[in-house]
């Protein structure tokens, strides 16, 4: 049934539905945000300069701290640190806290 009155019911659903997509996606944190850079946070843990983070043990990593909150295996996840935010699961800031 192709109406007028079908697809302008249709066009609200749409919309809400292309915005709740928007609302779930968080955006990556960017190494030279302030709160990053105050914590000395690296995407890529590998590249954590040691003499200038001497709190980095080789291992320590977003995916394995406590307060990182995405699921296990995930390239990144939320990190209440970061609200809002995602970070790389590789990543690494001076936060970090190990798993229990």
């Amino acid at each position: 049934m192709s109406t007028r009155r079908s697809f302008i019911r249709l066009v609200p659903l749409a919309g809400a539905g292309l915005l709740a997509g928007k609302a779930w996606s968080q955006a990556m944190v960017d190494e030279k945000d302030p709160t990053a850079v105050s914590l000395g946070y690296h995407a890529d843990a590998s590249k954590v300069d040691k003499a200038k983070q001497p709190k980095y043990a080789a291992g320590s990593a977003c995916g394995n701290c406590a307060l990182f909150q995405g699921k296990a295996g995930a390239a990144a996840g939320p990190c209440p640190i970061f609200a809002g935010k995602q970070v790389a699961a590789k990543g690494w800031c001076t936060a970090y806290v190990k798993k229990p």
